[in-house]
């Protein structure tokens, strides 16, 4: 894995023009390019740089990495945020931006939930192929050491043999998430994570501490830009 210590006011930027690099090669190589996001709070900087660099949007989809079960337009879900701070925000309509179903989650059938990430799936793979590969995963990191909704404990950990899943409740709410497998077929992961309270989720991501599910996603293919308070224990 690479490791990029970014002052805080300029690892938006950073964070950015990486994602940016990763699509422009990917259209200019296949003739579209595909972007999952993940969630967590402080993105709007990274939203709104991305959304103002040019880039060949119309031949750009977007997917997310995870997602909370909430009704649409709830502050919880990710997807709000990304329309108002990112999607919104775009000069041209992109090829695609696909949120995942998590409405049909709420009532708690676990035939419904397995039958809504089934259905993302079967979305994602019109897109990015059999089985799917994402040119660019944009990641964070929890203190706990959860990445996307890959959540300690939960057996969506254990995932295997399929690309999207539901987890069980966490901090209030189930959340649909790309696994393992999904993940290790990006053809890079951007990680952005700042402050001083993702330290030590930071230090054992790094050393590759399999007791933090961050720590199980491949790491050849992958760049963490952190800022110094949450590399600080790295040093």
């Amino acid at each position: 894995m690479k490791v990029e210590i970014v002052e805080t006011s300029l690892l938006a930027r950073h964070v950015a023009a990486r994602i940016a690099a990763q699509l422009r090669e990917a259209v200019e190589a296949r003739g579209i390019a595909t972007l999952a996001l993940s969630g967590g709070g402080g993105l709007e900087p990274m939203f709104t740089t991305l959304a103002a660099l040019r880039l060949p949007w119309d031949r750009i989809h977007v997917f997310q990495a995870d997602e909370r079960v909430a009704p649409d337009g709830h502050a919880d879900r990710n997807w709000t945020a990304a329309s108002s701070q990112f999607l919104a925000r775009l000069p041209r309509p992109l090829a695609g931006a696909y949120p995942m179903p998590v409405v049909e989650v709420l009532e708690g059938d676990e035939d419904a939930a397995q039958a809504a990430a089934d259905r993302y799936l079967e979305v994602l793979q019109e897109v990015a192929g059999h089985p799917a590969v994402l040119d660019v995963v944009h990641l964070g990191l929890g203190d706990d050491g959860h990445t996307a909704s890959l959540i300690p404990g939960d057996p969506v950990l254990e995932i295997d043999g399929h690309d999207v899943a539901v987890t069980g409740p966490y901090e209030g709410r189930r959340r649909m998430t790309l696994t393992y497998p999904a993940l290790a077929r990006a053809r890079q992961i951007v990680w952005l994570v700042s402050g001083a309270s993702k330290a030590e989720a930071v230090a054992q991501l790094v050393r590759n501490d399999g007791s933090a599910p961050a720590a199980r996603v491949r790491r050849d293919t992958a760049t963490l830009l952190v800022d110094p308070h949450a590399a600080v224990a790295l040093r």
